[in-house]
């Protein structure tokens, strides 16, 4: 039996044009991220199942690929749950691993710590374009600042990237999980219906507020309280200040402090934004992850119909580790979304070093041979890219496959008649 060249579905090889973009963009992630004063650091790519399995990860905890025991601990025959046969899982984001770390080495980190992650992760996802089961994240997060500072920052360290990489007009929407408690309170629904709600909520992009409205009533919540939920909306539509409007309608359940920062993220995020962007304010995003505390927020390109990237607070994680409340908010980028779209565009490297290809006539030898190699060292001195190749029969062919690598020059050598 022929063994697979293919890939695991979900999984791709990477040829050489791509990888020079990617490493480029992560790059360029990494020179802006530090220039914010982010710390790059590592987490292993294996976390214990229990860890990924808290109820902390939403719909990803369904997506784990789990590890089996070894050895000895490894026991089919006597095990009766899934839990007997398993004991690590490979990471399904990079939120669940830093919280880990930060509660195993905070001593030794400061504080407030700012920490830059990218690295693959691993969900048991449906392919489709732009999502594999495995893939890059970039995440940005901020441990133990519990004031709207750290939105900010994240906003602008991320929004400065995209705005490098030539994105132009694209949406930063942002919310905040209390106000959607809040609005959802406020229209008579049980906090025990939230996240049903909230379910329903998320999809009126694409269904709008009749189609919002059918499934509340469906799901067999009152006519008032869906025509209370939804004239919110209708109320904020005609809103010139939509953050205004919903502190005053919502006063007497909503503390003060939660619109009060919303507007503070906006009007400096604003002032000081060195891309071109929008920043939205967006009262029906809810984020699918569970463990959010406060503000959300969410990266809509025109190039794609989904979400490029993500984030928001979650200022109850590391707690569940140390048993003591850490503020800590995050922000992550569809790393593999963005490669998608810049590989679409045919974007080309700026100022990425000339490339020249030395091809070698089979044969060529001794002094013939040395000069070839002394005048490619020089070239590489002076910044130059030198690949030093024996030339093939087919030379063109050869020249054509290069000018795919990037390689825009050519210089050949050939043995001396005598």
């Amino acid at each position: 039996m022929a063994l697979s060249k293919k890939p695991v579905k979900g999984m791709k090889d990477i040829l050489p044009a791509e990888m020079q973009l990617r490493d480029y963009v992560l790059n360029l992630i990494t020179e802006t991220y530090t220039g914010f004063g982010f710390s790059h650091i590592e987490t292993p790519c294996m976390e214990n199942i229990g860890n990924l399995s808290s109820r902390q990860g939403g719909e990803n905890e369904k997506l784990i690929f789990k590890v089996l025991k070894r050895g000895a601990k490894l026991n089919i025959a006597e095990a009766s749950t899934e839990a007997d046969v398993v004991d690590f899982g490979m990471r399904y984001d990079l939120t669940v691993p830093l919280s880990r770390y930060y509660a195993e080495h905070s001593a030794e980190l400061p504080a407030p710590f700012k920490a830059l992650q990218m690295g693959p992760v691993w969900r048991a996802d449906q392919p489709q374009k732009g999502r594999f089961r495995q893939f890059v994240q970039c995440d940005i997060d901020i441990l133990g600042d519990a004031s709207c500072l750290a939105e900010i920052e994240l906003i602008q360290a991320t929004t400065t990237l995209l705005g490098r990489l030539g994105f132009a007009g694209f949406e930063v929407c942002v919310n905040d999980r209390r106000l959607l408690k809040a609005m959802a309170a406020y229209s008579g629904f049980a906090e025990t219906d939230y996240d049903q709600v909230f379910i329903i909520l998320d999809k009126m992009d694409k269904i709008g507020k009749d189609g919002v409205a059918a499934e509340l009533k469906e799901a067999g919540f009152s006519a008032e309280q869906v025509e209370t939920y939804l004239d919110l909306f209708t109320r904020l539509e005609e809103a010139e200040d939509k953050i205004a409007c919903l502190a005053d309608i919502l006063e007497e359940i909503l503390p003060k402090e939660v619109t009060d920062n919303l507007s503070l993220i906006f009007s400096s995020v604003q002032a000081t934004a060195t891309a071109d962007f929008k920043l939205v304010f967006d009262p029906t995003l809810v984020r699918g992850m569970s463990y959010y505390t406060g503000p959300i927020f969410e990266i809509k390109m025109p190039q794609l119909n989904s979400a490029v990237g993500g984030g928001g607070r979650y200022d109850e994680m590391i707690g569940k580790f140390t048993g003591q409340a850490t503020p800590a908010c995050g922000f992550s980028i569809g790393f593999e979304r963005i490669i998608t779209i810049l590989l679409e565009q045919g974007f080309q490297i700026p100022g990425a070093a000339p490339r020249k290809a030395y091809l070698l006539e089979k044969g060529l030898a001794g002094e013939e041979l040395l000069q070839a190699l002394t005048e490619a060292r020089a070239e590489r001195e002076a910044g130059v890219q030198v690949l030093v190749v024996r030339m093939n029969k087919n030379k063109k062919f050869q020249k054509e496959q290069l000018q795919k690598e990037g390689y825009t020059e050519f210089r050949e050598f050939f043995r001396q008649k005598k």
